[in-house]
């Protein structure tokens, strides 16, 4: 066993002499290197390379002849004195600066304490026998190294804290150097007073943090030294505060252990256990609560940050809440409420929002509980004030009689008896109010100061701006469907107005040739084409739109264009000048208008006495369905501009969805209607529909094409 404990020792003194060497080789290598650079540090340039060159002196006194020995330790005392001094140069360093005035006598204290320190040592090492775990003196030089240590840190807090904003840019480095230097020697000097004896572990690897120290003087020298500030993220902020509390928490069970020992040992277990018990309630109490870690947050950010925020954070948080979708995604009334709350940790929220009347109506809620909100939340009044100010109301101070801006005299009187209700919220967008959302009391209230409201009032209007492009888009969805069931109006009235036309040409001809026999047979089946036809324009009614696709299936288009020739027999003006037929996938029905419609334009553009031809094809890929005429033709423009567009048409009386509406059906079927016109010479048009034998093939390769994608 003591072989073992031999063996360790040996280990932890080869580590003391190995990180002393690499201190006093940093320190050294930065002294000589800031030599031509120690302008950039100011006055304390020439005292911060001899502090260095003393530092390095002190780890090779360490290196060599141990860490508690009497070299070792009269060193230190110069290394501490040396970088005093560098403190006193950071603070000024004139007697007459108003900066070093509230700090000398501390000063001159700390510099008595390491005279008196260095006299003890003298004495713990020339004139008093006896190791230095057995030596009476020993305790009241770790207790002047630690009053050094504590004096030390204060005078570098005071050092920073004090500084203006300018100089702290300055002043970052050089006094997080000094602070893990007087840091790491506090922990260490307090271990050693509270055992009694030189820590060995913890004074080997005070080379290690010699070494850091002169790479953090060395960065305050750099050129780019701004570009090299660390500020830690909040999560690690926080992460790093719950390790420290549990490093105080073993902090202080050690001291209270050793405190035990001096109890009567009848009665130290029961001690022991009852100090367990109590800690463990109070853990099991505390660390749960929700307003326990409301303040710590708080608190940490209060103390540790300039700001109260992580705006990238927040920012991100409220873009991933308000841009959520899918079927889990709760409403964006809801998704508003709950980005806006987020930012304060309210724990719910209301939205209420304009209704019909201008007053304000319960929108949304978010993990609000059942609610007592009248019908008319808010009047009109209110919301003329939040549309006119802008001004984000605490609650708290309504309640307590406090008035800014007059909206004492707003706030309903159920916001105010809700004791849940905190912040309410206005929602501007281009200087109308688009909502109010009122947020509940976080857990650990406090007061909003101007930070608070500054992002509550941005982030306010970035959800004004969604809720109301939202709501515009519900109105151009409705405006949408709306046109839909107008355009399919308008499709009626147009088939019907052809249907009136030819029904009362047929009632003026029946005036004169009703007693012919070969007219009434005619008659007869005129009628029951406008019957049919009046069948179809019902059933057809349900098939523009989405629904269009559903009716698609194989049939002969030259049965088509015979039957669409066929229904203007009558007028002797149509022909036929090819038909070979071939299977298309499609609507016949939906191609038989189409066509109807053509072939009608083409007979109203054509003279008398011309005749308006259709003809059929194949090309292997594509049925081709030309109708051409030789009427007056379309000009370019009017090609481009007006031939489709709907409710536009250069005759008389007409509703100008003719041409579209062919269009329309023939797209549905997965076809093409191109046009070619000259004016004086007349039109063609010319519809394209895919084969049955390559619909297939085209639809695998739109399949492909998409995966692909």
């Amino acid at each position: 066993m003591r072989e073992h404990a031999k063996d360790v020792a040996n280990i932890w003194a080869i580590l003391a002499v190995s990180t002393h060497l690499i201190g006093a080789v940093s320190c050294a290598a930065t002294a000589v290197w800031l030599v031509s650079r120690r302008e950039r540090l100011g006055a304390s340039g020439t005292p911060t390379v001899v502090a260095l060159a003393i530092s390095a002196s002190w780890a090779i006194a360490a290196a060599s002849t141990g860490t508690e020995s009497a070299a070792a330790a009269m060193t230190e005392s110069f290394r501490n004195l040396s970088w005093l001094f560098v403190v006193w140069k950071l603070f000024g360093g004139d007697s007459g600066n108003d900066l070093i005035k509230p700090v000398r006598p501390l000063m001159i204290t700390l510099i008595v304490v390491e005279v008196v320190q260095i006299c003890f040592q003298i004495i713990l090492h020339r004139f008093i026998e006896g190791t230095v775990e057995q030596d009476s003196v020993f305790s009241a030089i770790v207790a002047l190294r630690m009053m050094l240590t504590v004096g030390a840190l204060v005078l570098v807090h005071n050092l920073y804290s004090g500084a203006a904003q300018q100089a702290r840019l300055a002043l970052r480095w050089p006094a997080a150097a000094l602070a893990v230097t007087w840091l790491y020697d506090l922990n260490l000097y307090t271990v050693s007073y509270l055992n009694l004896s030189w820590p060995y572990e913890l004074a080997a690897l005070r080379g290690l943090v010699l070494a850091v120290t002169a790479l953090l003087f060395m960065t305050s020298a750099a050129q780019r030294r701004d570009e090299l500030f660390l500020q830690p993220s909040r999560a690690f902020a926080f992460q790093f505060a719950a390790l420290a509390a549990i490093g105080f928490y073993f902090c202080a069970m050690l001291l209270v252990s050793r405190s035990l020992e001096l109890v009567d040992s009848r009665y130290a277990k029961l001690l022991q256990f009852g100090i367990l018990i109590v800690a463990s309630t109070v853990a099991l109490l505390a660390l749960p609560s929700r307003r326990l870690r409301g303040w710590i947050k708080v608190t940490l950010v209060k103390h540790l940050f300039r700001h109260r925020y992580d705006y990238r954070t927040e920012w991100l948080r409220f873009a991933q809440t308000i841009g959520r979708s899918g079927e889990a995604a709760i409403p964006l009334d809801q998704r508003a409420v709950q980005a806006l709350a987020q930012i304060t940790d309210s724990p719910a929220g209301l939205l209420l929002t304009p209704g019909e009347h201008g007053d304000l109506e319960l929108s949304g809620r978010w993990q609000w509980p059942v609610p007592d909100v009248p019908a008319c939340a808010m009047n009109i009044a209110s919301v003329r004030f939040f549309e006119r100010t802008g001004f984000i109301a605490e609650l708290d101070a309504v309640r307590k009689g406090e008035c800014q801006q007059g909206e004492t005299a707003v706030v309903p009187a159920w916001l105010l008896d809700e004791p849940r209700a905190w912040v309410v919220v206005p929602l501007i967008h281009y200087g109308y109010l688009t909502g109010v959302i009122v947020l509940a009391r976080p857990d650990h209230g406090r007061k909003l100061d101007w930070e608070d409201f500054d992002l509550l009032r941005v982030v306010g209007q970035q959800l004004a701006t969604t809720l109301s492009e939202h709501a515009n888009h519900d109105a151009l969805s409705e405006a949408a469907r709306f046109d839909e069931f107008h355009r399919r109006i308008a499709f009626v009235m147009h088939d019907i107005k052809n249907l009136a036309s030819q029904l009362g040409l047929l009632a003026r001809n029946a005036e004169l040739h009703a007693e012919k026999p070969a007219f009434r047979a005619d008659m007869l089946v005129t009628l029951r084409n406008s019957a049919d036809k009046l069948n179809a324009l019902i059933a057809r009614l349900s098939r523009y739109g989405s629904s269009s696709n559903e009716a698609l299936g194989e049939f002969d288009v030259g049965d088509a264009v015979r039957h669409v020739a066929e229904h203007f027999s009558h007028t002797g003006k149509v022909a036929i000048t090819e038909c070979r037929g071939a299977a298309v996938i499609g609507n016949r029905e939906a191609l038989e208008q189409a066509l109807i419609h053509l072939v009608q334009n083409g007979i109203d553009a054509s003279a008398e006495g011309t005749m308006v031809f259709v003809g059929q094809s194949s090309d292997g890929l594509n049925a081709t369905i030309e109708v051409v005429d030789s009427g007056h033709g379309m000009s370019p423009d009017f090609l481009r501009t007006r031939l489709f567009k709907p409710f536009v048409s250069s005759k008389q009386g007409g509703f100008g969805i003719g041409a579209f509406e062919a269009r329309e059906l023939i797209r549905a079927m997965k076809g093409r209607l191109d046009v070619e016109s000259r004016e004086g010479l007349g039109t063609r048009f010319i519809v394209r529909l895919p084969l049955a034998s390559t619909a297939e093939l085209f639809s695998n390769f739109e399949q492909n094409s998409k995966k692909v994608a």
